[in-house]
């Protein structure tokens, strides 16, 4: 039973969360691939536990202090897939005595810094751009990859372990097969970078994390280690690529209705870019859309409703696009449910979020 709301509330449908856990898992398994989550989506060291029932012991944050939280809680195998931020070098040093500790560098000066530290002995990945074009060393750049693995390995505290890719690109196609496009691509071509290079180490191992290409992708062939995060929750832009379908998004952020102007065919809810963020997407058309909507039940939320969504966002207030049918049935006072584009931004801007029956789940951001 949905517990009484008063106020812009995060939900959590635990049921589905622990099947997208539970389905990823057996994927991994069944591929003989390591699982190693990201946990920025959820950040939450009950979210966490659910994992570690079903076999999860490596996980992946974006922030040394998402990774000494996690450590905290018992987790002691730990990638931070960012790159080194010099200014928390410290911090990295610390953790690195008390857990397996996996760092993510692109440059010389990330390795000269991490040489120069009295960190104990560290993993060290190289960031590779297959695409993405966010960050990362080129995979066509052999040259500098092989400098940089050399220059890892000249330093005793230092293991290189292999590669780490993001392509955060499939979060701009909206198919799956153009997601499996971009995954094949990225994968043959770090083989072939894998095979220009040599490290001392003996092995070069090749970590991919994106939810699409890991929802849609049935054979992981080349790939030694997976890190999505995203799935846990899913959403409406994964809903839109191909990678989940609405039943599997499992957060919806339930927000009063304060107001309804049925001759635009609108109603005003208090939820706005604070709670959701300003994430959207693209109808077919070509409308921005910022959340869909869906009507709160007594055990979680409806299939969203025909030709209805966040239509614009302030930073309290959201403006919701309906049909008559729909509004007919809202009144002022009423709570609806809106599925985000992207739950990892509400997550975070959110703090916390309620189980449908009732039971509260804190995360990282509600400590601070």
């Amino acid at each position: 039973m949905l517990p009484k709301l008063t106020k812009p509330t995060l939900l959590l449908d635990a049921e589905k969360c622990r099947n997208n856990i539970r389905r990823m898992q057996l994927k991994a398994a069944a591929q003989k691939v390591v699982f190693r989550p990201h946990f920025k989506t959820h950040q939450s060291a009950t979210i966490a536990r659910w994992f570690a029932e079903g076999g999860t012991n490596k996980i992946t944050v974006s922030s040394v202090s998402m990774a000494r939280y996690f450590a905290s809680h018992g987790w002691n195998d730990i990638m931070v897939a960012f790159p080194l931020n010099l200014a928390e070098l410290h911090q990295f040093t610390k953790l690195s005595a008390e857990i397996r500790l996996s760092v993510v560098v692109e440059n010389i000066e990330a390795i000269r810094a991490l040489a120069a530290s009295t960190i104990r002995a560290i993993d060290v990945y190289l960031k590779i751009d297959a695409g993405y074009h966010r960050t990362g060393v080129p995979v066509e750049d052999y040259d500098q990859v092989q400098q940089l693995i050399h220059a890892i390995d000249e330093q005793p505290s230092l293991r290189f372990r292999g590669f780490v890719v993001h392509n955060g690109h499939t979060y701009h196609v909206r198919s799956p097969q153009e997601v499996l496009d971009i995954h094949h691509r990225s994968v043959e071509a770090l083989h072939k970078l894998r095979q220009a290079v040599r490290s001392k180490s003996g092995e070069v191992l090749i970590s991919v994390g994106d939810t699409p290409s890991m929802s849609t992708v049935d054979d992981f062939s080349g790939v030694d280690e997976i890190r999505p995060g995203n799935f846990v929750f899913y959403d409406v832009m994964q809903q839109q690529i191909g990678a989940c379908t609405y039943d599997n998004i499992a957060v919806a952020l339930g927000c009063p209705v304060v107001a309804i102007h049925k001759q635009r065919n609108e109603i005003i809810i208090y939820g706005g870019a604070i709670h959701l963020s300003k994430e959207s997407i693209n109808d077919t058309d070509g409308t921005p859309i910022y959340g869909k909507i869906v009507s709160l039940t007594g055990d979680g939320w409806s299939s969203p409703w025909p030709d209805s969504y966040v239509k614009s966002l302030s930073q309290e207030h959201g403006i919701v696009r309906s049909i008559p049918e729909m509004i007919n049935q809202i009144s002022v006072g009423d709570f609806i449910g809106i599925l985000p584009i992207h739950s990892c931004l509400t997550t975070h801007l959110m703090r916390e979020m309620i189980e449908i029956n009732g039971l509260h789940i804190t995360t990282m951001q509600s400590l601070k």
